[in-house]
């Protein structure tokens, strides 16, 4: 999947929180969650598989320097130095995702930039077919019909975007669009019938499908929670509290299916998405889920 041009998460004033003892060693334990998070993010996310498919000499280049900031982001944690390791993390984080951006096919030409637009919006156009018969046979109701709406109004500005010569903002569009599709039907044809027939040959799998749905979500709250967490610090707190859960929980999930416990690490793994997904709620924005 393109990853043109996913945002940084903008992560002020968590380190910076003053306070008792207590709060001090809750950001300590926070920093540390998130040393792993952005540890996943680099060696093991969707983004990094990309890099590492692409071997694109710029992409693999900032992926390690990625690494060196998350490395020296450990180094200043272990020496107590909280506040620059939450500036390295940001740093790395930037780093990978620029890498991403890298490794993408469509930075060639213009030409080539506007055929991949086309790409991907029919991409969507077909996804929005999916979602909408999916929530039909469902009879998913207003959640899934205020996707699709949502859904159709990004495809809208981004065709506006297009026609106006912004290929670049209108990728970034329809990348959003596609994101929320994805995670609209990945959300329906779970937890009954419909799942059945994706035909998971394995645990494995199905675990790999999970992980998949995790990343998409955690993608989504840097697309669209940037903004609104860079100008709300008490927002940005509250957000960066599910994205620690989420984080806790994707690391137990990984450490279960080291040790084979597929059925288990699914069920973690479900739960740490559903924290993305309170994440991305409580700023205000709708998401199914």
């Amino acid at each position: 999947m393109n990853m043109r041009p996913f945002a940084v998460v903008a992560l002020a004033a968590v380190v910076a929180m003053a306070g008792s003892g207590a709060a001090r060693a809750q950001d300590r334990a926070s920093l540390e969650r998130r040393l792993g998070s952005v540890e996943t993010l680099i060696e093991r996310s969707s983004a990094a598989r990309q890099i590492d498919s692409s071997r694109d000499p710029q992409a693999l280049e900032r992926r390690n320097q990625a690494r060196a900031l998350h490395r020296q982001a450990g180094e200043a944690f272990a020496a107590g130095d909280l506040a620059r390791a939450n500036t390295l993390l940001n740093d790395a984080t930037r780093e990978l995702l620029a890498a991403a951006r890298a490794a993408a096919p469509e930075q060639v030409t213009a030409e080539k930039r506007r055929k991949d637009f086309d790409n991907r919006y029919e991409s969507v156009k077909t996804l929005l077919g999916a979602q909408q018969r999916i929530a039909k046979e469902k009879g998913a109701g207003k959640d899934a019909a205020e996707a699709s709406r949502q859904i159709e109004a990004l495809m809208a500005e981004a065709s506006a975007q297009a026609q106006g010569g912004d290929i670049d903002r209108a990728r970034g569009t329809i990348d959003r669009a596609y994101l929320l599709a994805k995670a609209s039907i990945s959300t329906m044809r779970r937890g009954d019938t419909l799942v059945r027939s994706l035909n998971f040959a394995s645990k494995r799998e199905e675990y790999d499908y999970e992980l998949d749905r995790n990343d998409t979500h955690r993608m989504l709250v840097n697309v669209l929670l940037e903004e609104r967490r860079a100008g709300n610090p008490a927002l940005d707190r509250s957000v960066q509290t599910f994205l620690d859960a989420a984080a806790k929980l994707r690391e137990a999930a990984e450490e279960q299916a080291k040790k084979g416990g597929y059925e288990a690490a699914i069920k973690t793994l479900e739960d740490s998405t559903r924290e993305l997904v309170r994440a991305i709620r409580g700023a205000g924005v709708y998401i199914p889920g």
